[in-house]
C-alpha cells in the first residue's frame, strides 16, 4: 500500500499530540522491543518510537530496521522520534482519498 502525500499529512497531524509508545532502551533494538514495537502497531496502528542515539548513522539504520521488521510506514522522524503507521485488520483509523 503506498500513501499519497495527503494521506501522510493526515496522520502526522493525528500522531502530532501522541507521546511516544515504545522507547528503547540500553539494549537497542532486540527481539523483544521489534515485538512490542508490532503489538502496539496492531493495536493503535499510528505510534511514535524513541530511539535515544547520539550517532546519527546507528539512529538512523535502528529506524530503518524497525520500519523493515514491522513492515510499516516511515511517516516522520522528528529528532529522536519515529512516527510509522501499519493499517490494521480492521481499520481503525480511516485515511482520506
Amino acid at each position: 500500500m503506498k500513501l499519497s502525500n495527503k494521506q501522510k499529512q493526515f496522520l502526522k497531524g493525528l500522531a502530532h499530540p501522541m507521546k511516544p509508545i515504545v522507547q528503547l532502551g540500553s539494549n537497542g533494538l532486540t527481539e523483544g522491543v521489534v515485538a512490542e514495537i508490532d503489538s502496539a502497531l496492531n493495536h493503535h496502528e499510528l505510534i511514535k518510537v524513541k530511539v535515544p542515539s547520539d550517532d546519527r548513522e546507528e539512529k538512523s539504520l535502528i529506524m530503518d530496521a524497525i520500519v523493515r521488521e514491522t513492515n510499516a510506514h516511515k511517516l516522520q522522524v522528528i529528532g529522536h522520534t519515529l512516527i510509522i503507521y501499519r493499517p490494521g485488520e480492521d481499520c481503525k483509523i480511516q485515511l482520506p482519498k
